[in-house]
């Protein structure tokens, strides 16, 4: 499956949101480089000041220098050793400065998972001083594709709308 890129109030020419989505794309990469690397330094250079990181267990981290000093400690104990995998959905863009980024992905030791079973939605800003881009905000969730399937199922109602964002993140 591959992506889609969305462009919402956007007035850029082509070749500027090209260069965009190939900038959203590398801060992205470089996460899962710095997270394999066991680097919260760089993990959390990423992030704005302010940026806010809601974690898979639900602990919420705020700050770009908090998010990386954390995450350090993760990589230290829980999570020494551990890869990141991470597959882009889809990139929606929000006027010249920012982007959403659906993706899926996980957290490995030895082979790449065939399946990625988390997804993470990143909300990510080009900084006006700089005109780098940064992740502002992250959650992350487990998806659970059997209590999905019997929700849609005995609720239909329940079932999004976009056949898009809910066939791609499964």
């Amino acid at each position: 499956m591959g992506e889609f890129i969305m462009e919402t109030g956007s007035t850029q020419c082509t070749a500027g949101r090209e260069t965009d989505t190939t900038a959203i794309r590398a801060v992205l990469d470089a996460a899962v480089e710095a997270w394999n690397r066991g680097d919260g330094t760089a993990y959390g250079r990423l992030f704005t000041p302010d940026a806010t990181d809601v974690t898979f267990m639900g602990t919420v981290y705020t700050g770009g220098g908090e998010i990386g000093r954390a995450h350090q400690a993760l990589f230290d104990s829980f999570l020494k050793g551990t890869k990141l995998a991470v597959e882009i959905v889809s990139i929606r863009r929000y006027g010249p400065a920012t982007a959403v980024v659906l993706t899926r992905g996980d957290t490995y030791k030895g082979a790449r998972p065939a399946r990625l079973g988390k997804l993470a939605s990143y909300t990510l800003v080009r900084e006006a001083a700089t005109e780098q881009w940064r992740i502002a905000a992250v959650q992350k969730t487990r998806h659970r594709p059997l209590m999905e399937a019997l929700s849609f199922r005995f609720q239909p109602a329940t079932r999004p709308a976009s056949s898009s964002a809910d066939s791609r993140a499964s």
